[in-house]
């Protein structure tokens, strides 16, 4: 611990805030740990806990206001970036539109608490035009709670963190060695949760420029919208698509038969895909996601429609 804390008064608020700055962009580096060394720092003479949580703060809302920008600039294709940055699964977006659309910026007060939601939520933010003010009330209020349950966890359990410590000190190199393998093993499970993530809604795909052949056709396929009401709104829809929660008024004899499409907004099709496999799993035999999504059908210079 010793160690740890020297390390700390000479570029701890820094390290601090540069840890905290790049996971709040979505690289996979855990740095609320940190943030409970840094509370058992204080605990111990070091920097006050008011300083080190303005510092992780002052880091987050930063990170933040840069997706919310892009979220404003560049629409819902940011996600598209965000997702392959993040070792998150796909489906973080579709899970951040839901809890967006029922809880709207207030989401941001306890989104840095889930994994894969923090990010998500502040260029959602940013893509449904949030009005600056409330996110940036939601986001502080939000980035504070969770720097400050960090620190006071590391400060009020500074005993046990230099236990931890005392422990791996006894090992010399081999402790060092072992706490970069802990982190190592933590990016590597989020990358091997991902990869399985895909493998499971591994199936074949159809692009755009084969969906509009059908559509062309005598046999229509069915074609249904996997995304949320406000993604339909901000991007529309393929013309004659049904929002996937009205798939039960549609004519279910019809889609059994024929062809049946599903498109979300993910890079990787990752709702697109679920959604194609509960279908499957509900009788219907021919389902295929669409590559791309909606942004490669508009890419493609495909018109869309507006709800």
């Amino acid at each position: 611990m010793a160690m740890l804390t020297g390390w700390l008064e000479h570029i701890g608020l820094g390290a601090i805030f540069a840890l905290v700055l790049v996971e709040q962009i979505g690289l996979p580096l855990p740095s609320y740990p940190l943030l409970i060394v840094a509370g058992a720092w204080s605990a111990r003479g070091g920097a006050p806990v008011g300083q080190i949580t303005f510092v992780a703060v002052s880091a987050a809302v930063i990170a933040d206001t840069l997706w919310y920008g892009a979220g404003r600039r560049f629409g819902t294709r940011v996600l598209r970036t965000m997702c392959k940055i993040t070792l998150e699964p796909d489906s973080c977006v579709s899970d951040t539109e839901r809890a967006f659309g029922r809880f709207g910026t207030r989401v941001l007060l306890f989104a840095k608490f889930v994994p894969g939601l923090g990010a998500v939520a502040t260029a959602m933010s940013g893509v449904v035009a949030a009005p600056i003010l409330s996110f940036a009330t939601f986001d502080v209020l939000g980035s504070l709670l969770w720097a400050a349950s960090g620190v006071l966890l590391g400060a009020v359990f500074h005993d046990a963190v230099e236990d931890v410590f005392a422990v791996l000190g006894r090992f010399g190199h081999a402790g060092l060695a072992l706490i970069v393998l802990l982190v190592c093993a933590f990016i590597g499970y989020k990358y091997w949760r991902r990869h399985q993530f895909f493998m499971e809604l591994r199936m074949a795909r159809i692009t755009v420029d084969e969906l509009s052949r059908l559509l062309e056709q005598d046999a229509r396929p069915t074609i249904v919208d996997a995304r949320s009401e406000g993604s339909r709104i901000i991007d529309g829809m393929i013309p004659g698509a049904i929002p996937f929660e009205r798939l039960a008024d549609a004519d279910r004899a019809v889609m059994l038969d024929g062809e049946v499409v599903v498109y979300c907004a993910c890079p990787n099709e990752a709702t697109a895909a679920r959604v194609a496999k509960r279908l499957l799993a509900l009788g219907f035999v021919r389902v295929r996601p669409l590559a791309g999504g909606i942004h490669a059908w508009q890419d493609a210079g495909f018109s869309v429609q507006f709800p």
